[in-house]
Protein backbone atom coordinates (compact mmCIF):
# COMPACT_ATOMS: atom_id res chain seq x y z
CA UNK A 1 0.00 0.00 0.00
CA UNK A 2 1.49 3.27 -0.53
CA UNK A 3 0.42 7.19 0.39
CA UNK A 4 -0.41 9.22 -2.66
CA UNK A 5 0.44 13.07 -3.24
CA UNK A 6 -2.78 15.08 -3.33
CA UNK A 7 -3.64 18.32 -3.84
CA UNK A 8 -7.21 18.50 -2.85
CA UNK A 9 -8.06 18.22 0.55
CA UNK A 10 -7.96 14.76 1.81
CA UNK A 11 -11.17 13.49 3.78
CA UNK A 12 -10.39 13.44 7.33
CA UNK A 13 -10.09 10.09 9.11
CA UNK A 14 -11.92 8.79 12.27
CA UNK A 15 -9.19 9.87 15.19
CA UNK A 16 -10.58 7.83 18.37
CA UNK A 17 -8.48 5.61 20.90
CA UNK A 18 -8.06 1.88 21.08
CA UNK A 19 -8.30 0.20 23.83
CA UNK A 20 -5.40 -2.05 23.66
CA UNK A 21 -2.63 -3.53 25.51
CA UNK A 22 0.64 -5.28 25.14
CA UNK A 23 3.26 -7.34 27.41
CA UNK A 24 6.54 -8.03 27.14
CA UNK A 25 7.36 -10.82 28.99
CA UNK A 26 10.90 -11.87 30.26
CA UNK A 27 13.01 -13.47 27.47
CA UNK A 28 10.17 -12.31 24.58
CA UNK A 29 12.76 -9.73 22.87
CA UNK A 30 16.13 -10.74 21.95
CA UNK A 31 18.78 -8.30 23.37
CA UNK A 32 19.12 -6.98 19.68
CA UNK A 33 15.44 -7.02 18.73
CA UNK A 34 15.49 -5.75 15.56
CA UNK A 35 16.28 -7.79 13.32
CA UNK A 36 19.85 -8.74 15.25
CA UNK A 37 20.94 -4.75 14.05
CA UNK A 38 22.83 -3.27 16.90
CA UNK A 39 22.69 0.34 15.92
CA UNK A 40 19.01 0.57 15.28
CA UNK A 41 17.99 -1.93 18.09
CA UNK A 42 19.53 1.46 20.17
CA UNK A 43 17.81 3.97 17.55
CA UNK A 44 14.49 2.32 18.35
CA UNK A 45 14.95 1.94 21.75
CA UNK A 46 16.06 5.65 22.20
CA UNK A 47 13.04 7.14 20.12
CA UNK A 48 10.61 5.15 22.60
CA UNK A 49 11.98 6.44 25.69
CA UNK A 50 11.13 9.59 24.44
CA UNK A 51 7.47 8.98 23.37
CA UNK A 52 5.79 8.94 26.82
CA UNK A 53 7.25 12.61 27.86
CA UNK A 54 6.81 13.28 24.51
CA UNK A 55 3.60 12.49 24.07
CA UNK A 56 2.09 14.14 27.00
CA UNK A 57 4.00 17.20 26.24
CA UNK A 58 1.83 16.91 22.59
CA UNK A 59 -1.45 16.92 24.65
CA UNK A 60 -0.69 19.41 26.95
CA UNK A 61 0.42 22.18 23.80
CA UNK A 62 -2.96 21.36 21.95
CA UNK A 63 -5.37 20.88 25.13
CA UNK A 64 -4.26 24.89 25.91
CA UNK A 65 -5.91 25.65 22.92
CA UNK A 66 -9.03 23.15 22.85
CA UNK A 67 -11.45 25.93 23.97
CA UNK A 68 -10.60 27.91 21.17
CA UNK A 69 -11.77 25.36 18.89
CA UNK A 70 -15.49 25.34 17.58
CA UNK A 71 -15.19 23.72 14.17
CA UNK A 72 -17.30 20.21 15.79
CA UNK A 73 -15.38 18.17 13.63
CA UNK A 74 -11.91 19.20 14.19
CA UNK A 75 -13.07 19.23 18.27
CA UNK A 76 -13.57 15.35 18.03
CA UNK A 77 -10.43 14.85 16.34
CA UNK A 78 -8.93 16.66 19.38
CA UNK A 79 -10.55 14.35 21.97
CA UNK A 80 -9.34 11.40 19.72
CA UNK A 81 -5.86 12.66 19.44
CA UNK A 82 -5.73 13.38 23.12
CA UNK A 83 -7.11 9.66 23.74
CA UNK A 84 -4.65 8.05 21.36
CA UNK A 85 -1.53 10.13 22.57
CA UNK A 86 -2.22 9.41 26.49
CA UNK A 87 -2.38 5.70 25.27
CA UNK A 88 0.49 5.46 23.28
CA UNK A 89 2.47 7.14 26.61
CA UNK A 90 0.97 4.45 28.62
CA UNK A 91 2.18 1.58 26.43
CA UNK A 92 5.18 2.60 25.49
CA UNK A 93 6.24 3.47 29.35
CA UNK A 94 5.81 -0.85 29.72
CA UNK A 95 8.12 -1.97 26.55
CA UNK A 96 10.59 0.84 27.85
CA UNK A 97 10.19 -0.42 31.72
CA UNK A 98 11.14 -4.12 29.36
CA UNK A 99 14.08 -2.72 27.50
CA UNK A 100 15.34 -1.05 30.88
CA UNK A 101 15.84 -4.88 31.97
CA UNK A 102 17.45 -5.28 28.36
CA UNK A 103 20.25 -2.62 29.29
CA UNK A 104 18.96 -0.43 27.44
CA UNK A 105 19.46 3.66 29.35
CA UNK A 106 15.39 4.05 28.64
CA UNK A 107 14.67 5.64 31.86
CA UNK A 108 17.78 7.85 31.84
CA UNK A 109 16.47 9.02 28.60
CA UNK A 110 12.84 9.34 29.79
CA UNK A 111 14.34 11.63 32.95
CA UNK A 112 15.93 14.29 30.05
CA UNK A 113 12.96 14.35 27.86
CA UNK A 114 10.90 15.28 30.55
CA UNK A 115 13.83 18.11 31.57
CA UNK A 116 13.66 19.10 27.88
CA UNK A 117 9.82 19.73 27.43
CA UNK A 118 9.78 21.31 31.19
CA UNK A 119 12.17 23.77 29.62
CA UNK A 120 10.31 24.29 26.37
CA UNK A 121 7.25 25.32 28.96
CA UNK A 122 8.79 27.33 30.81
CA UNK A 123 10.47 29.25 28.05
CA UNK A 124 8.18 29.73 25.02
CA UNK A 125 4.80 30.42 24.48
CA UNK A 126 1.84 28.19 23.89
CA UNK A 127 1.43 28.99 20.43
CA UNK A 128 5.07 27.74 20.00
CA UNK A 129 5.16 24.60 21.63
CA UNK A 130 1.82 24.02 19.89
CA UNK A 131 4.51 25.03 17.15
CA UNK A 132 6.59 22.06 17.78
CA UNK A 133 3.90 19.77 18.51
CA UNK A 134 2.82 20.12 14.99
CA UNK A 135 6.58 19.57 13.42
CA UNK A 136 6.93 16.46 15.68
CA UNK A 137 4.61 15.11 14.79
CA UNK A 138 4.79 15.21 11.31
CA UNK A 139 8.50 13.73 11.89
CA UNK A 140 6.42 10.79 13.28
CA UNK A 141 3.82 10.06 11.00
CA UNK A 142 6.11 9.80 8.48
CA UNK A 143 8.39 7.89 10.11
CA UNK A 144 4.97 5.85 10.82
CA UNK A 145 3.85 5.60 6.74
CA UNK A 146 6.88 4.26 6.15
CA UNK A 147 7.04 1.29 8.42
CA UNK A 148 2.89 1.10 7.08
CA UNK A 149 4.11 0.88 3.57
CA UNK A 150 8.01 -0.40 2.96
CA UNK A 151 7.94 -4.01 3.75
CA UNK A 152 11.69 -3.73 4.32
CA UNK A 153 10.86 -1.40 7.63
CA UNK A 154 8.40 -4.25 8.61
CA UNK A 155 10.83 -7.07 8.11
CA UNK A 156 12.88 -5.16 10.38
CA UNK A 157 10.90 -5.94 13.44
CA UNK A 158 10.19 -9.35 12.72
CA UNK A 159 7.34 -11.47 14.27
CA UNK A 160 7.87 -9.63 17.97
CA UNK A 161 5.23 -8.04 19.93
CA UNK A 162 7.27 -4.92 19.51
CA UNK A 163 6.44 -4.88 15.92
CA UNK A 164 2.76 -5.30 16.99
CA UNK A 165 2.70 -2.24 19.43
CA UNK A 166 4.96 -0.35 16.86
CA UNK A 167 2.44 -1.23 13.54
CA UNK A 168 -0.86 0.07 15.82
CA UNK A 169 1.61 2.94 16.68
CA UNK A 170 1.55 3.87 13.53
CA UNK A 171 -1.63 3.75 12.30
CA UNK A 172 -2.92 5.73 15.02
CA UNK A 173 -0.30 8.54 14.49
CA UNK A 174 -1.10 8.44 10.85
CA UNK A 175 -4.85 9.02 11.74
CA UNK A 176 -4.33 11.96 13.84
CA UNK A 177 -1.14 13.32 11.68
CA UNK A 178 -3.05 16.58 11.04
CA UNK A 179 -4.33 17.44 14.27
CA UNK A 180 -1.95 19.29 16.09
CA UNK A 181 -1.44 21.17 12.68
CA UNK A 182 -5.02 22.34 12.10
CA UNK A 183 -5.43 23.22 15.72
CA UNK A 184 -2.13 25.81 15.40
CA UNK A 185 -3.60 27.05 11.80
CA UNK A 186 -7.37 27.88 13.79
CA UNK A 187 -5.94 29.58 16.58
CA UNK A 188 -3.82 31.95 13.85
CA UNK A 189 -0.48 30.16 14.07
CA UNK A 190 1.42 32.39 11.58
CA UNK A 191 3.55 30.09 8.34
CA UNK A 192 6.99 32.12 9.95
CA UNK A 193 6.36 30.47 13.13
CA UNK A 194 5.22 27.02 11.84
CA UNK A 195 8.34 26.97 8.98
CA UNK A 196 11.24 28.04 11.41
CA UNK A 197 10.29 25.66 14.12
CA UNK A 198 10.40 22.70 11.95
CA UNK A 199 13.63 24.47 10.42
CA UNK A 200 15.12 23.87 14.05
CA UNK A 201 13.43 20.92 15.03
CA UNK A 202 14.43 19.32 12.13
CA UNK A 203 18.49 20.01 13.40
CA UNK A 204 17.87 19.37 16.90
CA UNK A 205 15.76 16.57 16.87
CA UNK A 206 18.32 14.80 14.01
CA UNK A 207 21.62 15.83 16.65
CA UNK A 208 19.48 14.39 19.67
CA UNK A 209 18.57 11.24 18.41
CA UNK A 210 22.19 10.66 16.92
CA UNK A 211 24.05 11.57 20.18
CA UNK A 212 21.77 9.77 22.61
CA UNK A 213 22.05 6.97 20.30
CA UNK A 214 25.43 6.80 20.39
CA UNK A 215 26.00 6.91 24.07
CA UNK A 216 23.33 3.64 24.15
CA UNK A 217 25.39 2.16 21.52
CA UNK A 218 28.79 2.99 23.43
CA UNK A 219 27.45 0.99 26.90
CA UNK A 220 26.95 -2.32 24.61
CA UNK A 221 29.11 -4.82 24.92
CA UNK A 222 28.60 -5.78 21.39
CA UNK A 223 29.49 -2.05 20.15
CA UNK A 224 33.19 -3.15 21.24
CA UNK A 225 33.33 -5.45 18.49
CA UNK A 226 34.16 -3.54 15.56
CA UNK A 227 33.62 -5.28 12.70
CA UNK A 228 29.83 -6.02 14.07
CA UNK A 229 29.99 -2.26 14.92
CA UNK A 230 30.69 -0.99 11.56
CA UNK A 231 28.53 -3.72 9.45
CA UNK A 232 25.22 -2.09 11.71
CA UNK A 233 26.58 1.82 10.37
CA UNK A 234 26.58 0.62 6.95
CA UNK A 235 23.33 -1.08 6.83
CA UNK A 236 21.93 2.31 8.62
CA UNK A 237 22.49 4.01 5.20
CA UNK A 238 20.51 1.73 3.61
CA UNK A 239 17.74 2.04 6.01
CA UNK A 240 14.02 2.39 4.84
CA UNK A 241 13.59 5.39 6.98
CA UNK A 242 16.26 7.57 5.34
CA UNK A 243 15.85 7.35 1.98
CA UNK A 244 15.24 10.06 -0.50
CA UNK A 245 11.24 9.82 -0.63
CA UNK A 246 11.20 10.02 3.30
CA UNK A 247 13.61 12.78 3.61
CA UNK A 248 11.78 14.76 0.95
CA UNK A 249 8.19 13.99 3.01
CA UNK A 250 10.05 15.82 5.55
CA UNK A 251 11.50 18.60 4.06
CA UNK A 252 8.08 19.43 2.36
CA UNK A 253 6.66 20.57 5.41
CA UNK A 254 8.66 24.20 5.49
CA UNK A 255 7.24 24.67 2.00
CA UNK A 256 4.24 28.04 2.55
CA UNK A 257 1.01 25.91 2.29
CA UNK A 258 2.09 22.77 3.41
CA UNK A 259 -0.68 20.49 4.76
CA UNK A 260 -0.03 17.12 6.21
CA UNK A 261 -2.82 16.00 4.23
CA UNK A 262 -1.36 17.22 1.16
CA UNK A 263 -0.08 12.94 1.23
CA UNK A 264 -3.44 10.91 0.75
CA UNK A 265 -3.25 8.37 3.43
CA UNK A 266 -6.63 7.24 3.29
CA UNK A 267 -6.38 4.07 1.61
CA UNK A 268 -3.57 2.65 3.69
CA UNK A 269 -5.04 3.17 6.61
CA UNK A 270 -8.23 1.42 5.28
CA UNK A 271 -5.82 -1.24 4.11
CA UNK A 272 -3.99 -1.53 7.98
CA UNK A 273 -7.20 -0.89 9.60
CA UNK A 274 -9.05 -4.22 8.41
CA UNK A 275 -5.00 -6.45 8.71
CA UNK A 276 -5.19 -5.38 12.12
CA UNK A 277 -8.32 -4.43 13.75
CA UNK A 278 -11.00 -6.30 11.39
CA UNK A 279 -13.03 -8.98 12.71
CA UNK A 280 -9.81 -11.59 11.60
CA UNK A 281 -7.04 -8.62 12.65
CA UNK A 282 -3.86 -9.52 13.57
CA UNK A 283 -4.39 -6.94 16.87
CA UNK A 284 -7.69 -7.64 17.41
CA UNK A 285 -6.92 -9.94 20.49
CA UNK A 286 -5.07 -7.03 21.90
CA UNK A 287 -8.47 -4.92 21.62
CA UNK A 288 -10.27 -5.03 25.06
Amino acid sequence: MNVTENSAAAVKPTVRARRIRFSYPTGSLDRHFVDGDLVMSHIVAHLSATFPEGEDFFVRSVRRFADQITDPELKSQVQGFIGQEVTHGREHRALNERLQQMGYPTRRIDRGTHLDVTAFERRLSPLTCLAITAALEHFTAVLAETLLTDERAQQLLGSTEVRSMLLWHAVEESEHRAVAFDVYRAVGGTERRRIWTMRIIRLTFTMNVALFSTISILTDRAARNPVRLFRSLAQLRHSPFVNRAVLARLRAYTKRGFHPDDTDNAALLEHWTEVLFGEQGALAHHLH
